[in-house]
């Protein structure tokens, strides 16, 4: 498992709760071993993740942001060719 690209420490990644976390991989589907392998991941609190409407499972504008905010994070050490081999869409 790879270090998350988008956060240091373990909390949600929008609220900053603390405890009873999921881990989200921002690219899921065919994607989610390049997610863990890349550190395209985030911890979300479980209302956030898939246990409310507002969880980013439910919610597609929220499943962008992270999206975009993820490849732009990519993006500032590798090329968005780089980023579009691994994952074979661009975002932003």
């Amino acid at each position: 498992m790879a270090k998350s690209i988008m956060q240091n420490e373990k909390q949600c990644y929008v609220t900053g709760r603390v405890g009873a976390l999921h881990k989200h991989h921002i690219y899921g589907g065919p994607n989610r071993r390049i997610s863990e392998r890349e550190g395209f991941w985030v911890w979300l609190c479980p209302e956030l993740h898939n246990m409310s409407n507002e969880g980013v499972h439910f919610n597609k504008e929220f499943d962008n942001q992270l999206k975009q905010r993820c490849q732009t994070e990519y993006e500032k050490t590798h090329t968005r060719e780089e980023f579009m081999k691994l994952i074979g869409k661009n975002y932003l």
